[in-house]
């Protein structure tokens, strides 16, 4: 069976499980900004209510499909990609709605709930060296690729046009509706750096003056996962440098202390990242007379339950 007669023959309509992806709720966050100027609001696109359960669910669902439509899916390939976690998990979520298989490189210091997760769906794994992080995952998915060209097609999320092209044709359009247009300032962390490249590309070309703020860690040892430090990284291809109009480095302590208090005093409970683009939103916010400050929060809290932050006072 050739390519072309394996996708009509297993995916004659996509999975319903996709058509639930993105249109997420925009939150607002007025106990903490209850001391901000009174024309200033800031929200928070809650990616958590995705069906894989964070904002990772818009650029797999994209890069699956484009594989499929690429023809170059046979019985014997395997999809092949790294991930620290949340990517992996969305790969993992459409590819089994897609009847599709995975083989992911992860670091072997994931943390227990997010190895489960993955071999519930039956994902093919390779545990890479904890001390390399995601760079090494990424590298380990890359020596396979190469070794072995006719098992695997190297999905490779870093250099992926679908990966902010998602984002560009979904979140950044959710965005400007759910806002009434009266968004002034975007907030988003530096993964991969699909969703500031995607979404802030589409609002700057929507939206005149528009600031589009990028997040990162404030150095390179740090407890954010799901953002580099793109100082001492490898800078993923698909990044447009030009889109960010402001850069924000947060401390990992910062970002705990928020985490604390966006479940304590919004009730909401989300992951490190999320915290972080809340840190970055509000230190924008409280400079502001007037405006409207959006964040992408990209997962819940329930996968980082086990750090001892939580129970700090």
């Amino acid at each position: 069976m050739n390519a072309t007669q394996y996708v009509e023959s297993h995916f004659p309509a996509p999975a319903q499980l996709t058509r639930w992806v993105g249109n997420t709720p925009l939150l607002p966050l007025d106990r903490l900004g209850a001391e901000l100027a009174p024309g200033v609001r800031v929200m928070a696109k809650a990616e958590w209510f995705n069906p894989g359960g964070s904002v990772k669910d818009r650029p797999a669902v994209a890069i699956l499909q484009a594989a499929m439509a690429s023809n170059r899916i046979t019985d014997e390939t395997v999809l092949l990609d790294s991930t620290s976690g949340n990517m992996g998990i969305a790969y993992a979520t459409y590819g089994a709605a897609l009847g599709l298989r995975l083989h992911l490189a992860i670091p072997s210091n994931a943390s227990r709930e997010r190895l489960q997760i993955l071999r519930a769906f039956s994902v093919e794994l390779t545990l890479t060296d904890p001390t390399e992080g995601t760079e090494g995952a990424r590298a380990v998915a890359a020596e396979l690729a190469t070794a072995n060209p006719g098992r695997y097609l190297y999905l490779d999320q870093y250099s992926n046009p679908a990966n902010w092209r998602a984002h560009f044709e979904t979140t950044g359009p959710e965005l400007l509706q759910q806002t009434k247009g009266e968004i002034t300032h975007f907030v988003a962390g530096l993964g991969t750096t699909g969703t500031m490249t995607g979404t802030g590309r589409y609002l700057r070309e929507h939206v005149p003056g528009i600031a589009c703020i990028s997040v990162q860690p404030e150095g390179p040892l740090h407890g954010l996962e799901g953002l580099k430090h793109l100082a001492s990284s490898r800078v993923p291809s698909i990044f447009d440098e030009g889109v960010p109009t402001q850069h924000v480095a947060v401390s990992t302590e910062a970002a705990y202390a928020m985490a604390r208090r966006l479940a304590r005093e919004e009730g909401l409970l989300v992951g490190v990242s999320a915290a972080a683009a809340a840190v970055a939103a509000f230190q924008v916010a409280e400079r502001l007379e007037r405006g409207l400050v959006a964040a992408v929060f990209p997962d819940s809290g329930w996968k980082y339950l086990d750090a001892p932050f939580w129970s700090e006072s």
